[in-house]
């Protein structure tokens, strides 16, 4: 049994206001897309009143209500996934494939979701919590954290082609390269580390598709300081609470 870690809430002011929107997203109600759609359809009350306007504020002492239920803001939950091939990164999938929802079902009660997406082929590190503040800034364009991939390619890589990709190319949406790149193994040069910074879709496939190669598997072995030593592939565990705090402060780049 994997167990439960009780984190240190971060110091919060009970009488500070909080938009309504994001009070049931960190409750665990929703999104704070969906929580918008659900105050705008009057389901929500602050206090026995119904409140329909976006953008309201609400403190921790009010009385917010659900569809009539007591809404309770959730203790925060961190769970490390090592993504195993054929999942896909999404709570919900429309067309019923495995999602990484599957693999974390009974790691807690509380509504945890992926921070970033893998893609469904891509294996590794993937972090899901229901700290919805961190998760923002841990995505976030302005505060992009490091993520370190183990390319498996088709061919070996040239040296001219390294060099090339840490020094920049061009893609569709702009110039790109990699903060680092090395092969990953002295024997064989098929394989490869790169580290990058860049929030872009599937970009490290792109940089290697660009440039003629085929990945064959695709890892990301880190994310923000995080890394899947000691968890086996499809299994989980939940963050240290130095970890928490590493990130909670931004430590990680």
């Amino acid at each position: 049994m994997k167990k439960r870690i009780e984190y240190k809430e971060e110091h919060i002011d009970p009488n500070e206001p909080i938009r309504l929107n994001k009070f049931l997203a960190n409750a665990g109600i929703c999104s704070r897309r969906e929580a918008d759609a659900f105050i705008q359809a009057g389901v929500v009350t602050v206090n026995g009143t119904v409140v329909t306007e976006l953008g309201t504020k609400v403190s921790r002492t009010d009385e917010v209500m659900f569809h009539d239920q007591p809404v309770r803001l959730e203790k925060k939950v961190y769970v490390l996934l090592n993504k195993p091939k054929d999942y896909v990164t999404t709570s919900d999938d429309p067309q019923q494939r495995k999602t990484v929802m599957d693999l974390v079902r009974n790691a807690c009660p509380e509504r945890i979701y992926p921070v970033g997406r893998l893609d469904r082929n891509t294996t590794g590190v993937l972090l899901l919590t229901n700290d919805g503040d961190l998760a923002s800034k841990l995505t976030h364009p302005k505060f992009l954290k490091k993520k370190v991939y183990h390319v498996y390619l088709d061919k070996n890589v040239t040296a001219h082609d390294m060099e090339q990709i840490a020094t920049g190319i061009t893609l569709d949406d702009g110039e790109i390269h990699a903060d680092a790149i090395e092969y990953a193994s002295d024997t064989d040069k098929s394989q490869v580390g790169i580290e990058i910074h860049s929030g872009k879709n599937r970009i490290v496939r792109r940089i290697f598709e660009s440039l003629g190669y085929r990945v064959i598997k695709l890892d990301r072995v880190q994310f923000a300081g995080l890394t899947k030593k000691n968890v086996r592939r499809g299994d989980w565990r939940f963050l240290t609470e130095k970890e928490v705090e590493m990130l909670r402060m931004g430590a990680f780049e």
